[in-house]
């Protein structure tokens, strides 16, 4: 490692060579420690067809700064990595490929379709755990899964296995949510509702005995091809006598029944609606009472299929405009009225879901929920922020059995297989070669694969070797953390809670930080088709891993978007900057000096005072980080290394190691090389390259500041008095600043300073300092001092400063300047208020120009009142 600091920091030169050496020394790897408490975190798996963004980002920057901290505080902590196999992302890329090659999967087989996909996985499938070290991640990558190797498939066959024993997995032909475009059934919790402009049709059944017709409205009228009944409720007087009739099909002409169920609500619409089973849940239901026939009237890519008669072979789209056209020819269509309603679309491709009839795998939900939701409740495991509860119960306690079958290549296949000669359906672990019941060989298994989710959900334990009772599984499980965005609640929060209790027997994790998603500046959710999302990537070659870390954990909360700026990530390059020009301030007094990092017997009040505020900012920000306020301890700790070590106690510092007193510039040497050496290790966690490597150049125990021991408070240095002396000190040099300011009184103007002050000792112990921090030719110090005509007074809570006004500036000469300044500004603000009063201009200008305006005001307004203390300064 380096031992001298170059003149300026470099990201680019050192945090591939730092990384390289965490990862050489083992640091990242955690192993079953009997003398240590462990720690675990499993990481969300990225989709290997991923490429980091900014959502990882900070969802990486959080777990790893959680393991980094335990690590340090003695934890065997382990923050398990991996990746996720992605079914149906994975295998739209690969056929994709495969038709710009002109091939379908189809021609070529599932066997050389597996074989593709598998080579790539090897290709594409580690570049995001690539662009995980990039930005530091400490993961143990030692015990790096993927969620379709051999462990964790092992796992998912002996859960579908066990699940269909206990007859909580079935088989059968329920209504499920299709997606057109990817050509699978997905599960309620992969569809997304968005509000879209649309339409009710309004159209005439004619009762088939020529008695009238029935009016009812549809958003869907293409479906009415594949209606089996129309519905009224049981207690409408307006339809009871016609339940039990039938209605003519519109451009269909067959006859079908009208029937009276409590499904339909009648006083919405007409109170009368189509049933359509194979097309829509709530009519499968329907259906099922009643035993109405299903008709699919689609094919697997929404076309209309050969049960729609003359509209076969049109998409939905193209049928629902012949169908329209057509009804009103016939005398069928009412009235058209414009809607706006919720439409689901595939939470992947944004494609319209068809609900549509058919077999597939389900698992049954409600006895799975019950305990699930228990230990929520019974705060076993504990949401952060807790208001995601709610969110939580609405789903759980309203869920529907899961369909867990995708009709997909690339994934887990289902563990089924179906004789054909006697029918039966066998589930095992292993392959089946012979019928159990008949002894035939003529087996195939399902097609079909699972569902990515039902292999995520397994994941804090298939990871650790389950089935296996293995001794990481003893260890580390169940883990303690956690971490992922709010908007996977349902997709894997959830199940892997009823997993790891169906399973294990016990919660899969103690606590869950949920987090925000990142927005742009503008406050928008970044997208391909905004054009606005951002490559992290390419925000670490520009600025550095440790810039873009603090800046998104910076003012940032559990459960809470944030808006993504650069200027963020620059002003936390700057503070890199600072740390390390601090860093390369210590080397120069004491690379030629016997300094070690200890503290000295002898301790002045500055050193006191930095010592007292590192060990309360020690205080602060570990309670901050056990209650998961990462941004909150990450700020406090910014102010302190910016506001009082560097800007304060290194000035402080100066003085006296250019002093002439050796022994004190020595002990200075020391507490400088201590302070500094403690802030890296607070820091580290959140900033780990530079520190790090500005750690290893300066003295320090132990071999890496990564397994360095994290800071605890010490009641030693509590130096109350002390730092209350020193605040009274800063506030008087302080306002002394700000009064020379306000009077455009440049740092090479100098002064003498009077001091009145019960406090004497106080300022006298520290006259040398005030002296040079407040730019003094010399400094008086009293219990009371005379009036003093044309001094400028300055007042703190425990003194008051006298500067002599004519050893700074022209009095006449400042007066006439701010004169000016202060008529110029009056005119401004008068031309703002004639705008603000202007109703033409209040009514007609954009809400932002006005705000602009108002805003203008206020800040001349308050340049008024500043110019007018000035002048009365004078006075």
């Amino acid at each position: 490692m380096n031992t001298e600091l170059a003149k300026a920091y470099e990201p680019q030169e050192v945090e591939q060579r730092i990384y390289d050496f965490w990862m050489q020394g083992g640091y990242f790897h955690a192993e079953v420690d009997a003398k240590k408490p462990p720690f675990s975190i499993v990481i969300p798996p990225p989709n290997i067809t991923g490429q980091l963004h900014l959502g990882h980002a900070y969802d990486e920057t959080v777990q790893d700064i959680l393991t980094r901290w335990k690590r340090m505080q003695g934890y065997s902590a382990l923050w398990l990595p991996g990746t996720d196999h992605a079914s149906i992302a994975t295998e739209a890329k690969i056929v994709e490929a495969m038709r710009a090659e002109g091939i379908t999967k189809e021609e070529i087989g599932r066997d050389a379709f597996l074989e593709r996909a598998w080579q790539w996985k090897e290709t594409y499938g580690n570049r995001i755990v690539e662009q995980l070290k990039l930005l530091g991640s400490s993961c143990d990558w030692d015990r790096l899964r993927f969620t379709m190797d051999e462990g964790c498939s092992d796992a998912v066959r002996h859960v579908f296995v066990k699940l269909y024993n206990e007859g909580k997995i079935y088989r059968g032909e329920r209504i499920i949510n299709w997606c057109p475009s990817c050509k699978t059934a997905i599960s309620d919790a992969e569809v997304d509702f968005e509000e879209k402009e649309g339409s009710f049709w309004h159209l005439r059944y004619p009762l088939t005995d020529g008695s009238g017709y029935i009016e009812l409205a549809t958003t869907r009228p293409e479906t009415m091809l594949g209606d089996t009944a129309v519905a009224v409720h049981p207690e409408d007087e307006r339809y009871k006598d016609m339940v039990g009739k039938t209605v003519t099909l519109p451009l269909v002409g067959k006859e079908i029944p009208i029937i009276a169920d409590e499904y339909v609500e009648m006083d919405f619409g007409t109170g009368v609606v189509k049933i359509t089973p194979a097309h829509d849940p709530n009519d499968f239901e329907v259906g099922k009472r009643h035993s109405l026939e299903v008709i699919n009237v689609m094919t697997e890519t929404a076309v209309i299929n050969e049960n729609g008669g003359k509209y076969e072979g049109m998409t939905a789209q193209d049928a629902r405009k012949q169908i329209v056209k057509d009804l009103d020819e016939g005398g069928f269509l009412i009235k058209i009225e414009p809607i706006k309603h919720n439409v689901g679309t595939c939470s992947r491709c944004k494609t319209v879901i068809e609900p549509r009839v058919s077999t597939q795998w389900f698992m049954k939900m409600e006895e799975l929920a019950k305990p699930a939701i228990e230990v929520i409740r019974n705060k076993e495991i504990e949401f952060i922020p807790e208001r995601m509860e709610k969110i939580y119960y609405n789903w759980m306690e309203n869920i529907k059995d899961w369909c867990i079958s995708r009709q997909l290549w690339w994934g887990h296949r289902i563990p089924a297989w179906y004789c054909h000669d006697c029918g039966e359906t066998i589930v095992s672990e292993g392959s089946v070669a012979k019928c159990p019941k008949c002894g035939s060989t003529h087996l195939h298994q399902d097609e079909d694969t699972l569902d990515t989710w039902f292999s995520s959900a397994l994941w804090p334990f298939s990871t650790l070797g389950w089935p296996n009772n293995t001794e990481e599984l003893k260890y580390f499980y169940p883990t303690n953390t956690l971490v992922t965005g709010y908007d996977i609640i349902f997709f894997w929060v959830a199940r892997m809670v009823f997993s790891g209790l169906e399973h294990m027997g016990e919660i899969p994790f103690k606590t869950v930080m949920f987090h925000g998603l990142i927005r742009d500046a503008q406050g928008r959710k970044m997208s391909k088709s905004l054009g606005n999302g951002i490559d992290p990537v390419e925000v670490i070659d520009q600025y550095g891993a440790d810039a873009l870390r603090l800046a998104l954990i910076t003012g940032n909360s559990p459960g809470n978007d944030m808006r993504y700026r650069e200027e963020k990530v620059e002003a936390n390059r700057n503070f890199a900057n600072k740390i390390w020009n601090a860093a390369r301030f210590i080397h120069m007094n004491i690379d030629d000096k016997d300094v070690a990092c200890k503290l000295p017997e002898s301790l002045t009040t500055e050193d006191k005072w930095i010592l007292h505020r590192f060990n309360e900012v020690t205080k602060d920000m570990t309670d901050n980080m056990d209650k998961y306020e990462l941004g909150i301890a990450a700020a406090k700790l910014y102010d302190f290394v910016w506001d009082e070590f560097c800007d304060w106690y290194i000035e402080l510092a100066k003085i006296r190691m250019n002093g002439e007193d050796e022994a004190v510039a020595n002990n200075t040497r020391h507490v400088l090389t201590w302070v500094m050496s403690h802030i890296l290790k607070l820091l580290h966690p959140f900033m780990p390259f530079i520190t790090e490597e500005i750690w290893q150049s300066l003295p320090h125990d132990g071999e890496a500041l990564i397994v360095a021991e994290w800071p605890v408070y010490d009641e030693k240095l509590n130096f109350t008095a002390e730092a209350g002396d020193m605040a009274k000190v800063m506030e008087l040099i302080t306002a002394v600043r700000t009064r020379r300011s306000e009077m455009n009184v440049p740092p090479s103007k100098k002064a003498s300073l009077l001091i009145e002050t019960a406090d004497g000792t106080v300022f006298e112990a520290l006259k040398e300092s005030i002296a040079r921090l407040a730019y003094c030719t010399e400094v008086t110090i009293s219990d009371k001092v005379e009036p003093m005509d044309g001094a400028v007074a300055v007042v703190t809570n425990a003194c008051k400063g006298y500067l002599p006004m004519d050893e700074l500036i022209d009095k006449q000469a400042e007066i006439a300047r701010l004169t000016k300044e202060l008529e110029g500004a009056q005119k401004q603000l008068d031309n703002v208020n004639v705008k603000l009063k202007n109703d033409t201009f209040m009514s007609k200008a954009p809400q932002n120009v006005v705000d602009g305006v108002r805003q203008n005001g206020e800040k001349l307004t308050e340049k008024i009142r500043m110019i007018e203390e000035s002048l009365k300064a004078f006075q």
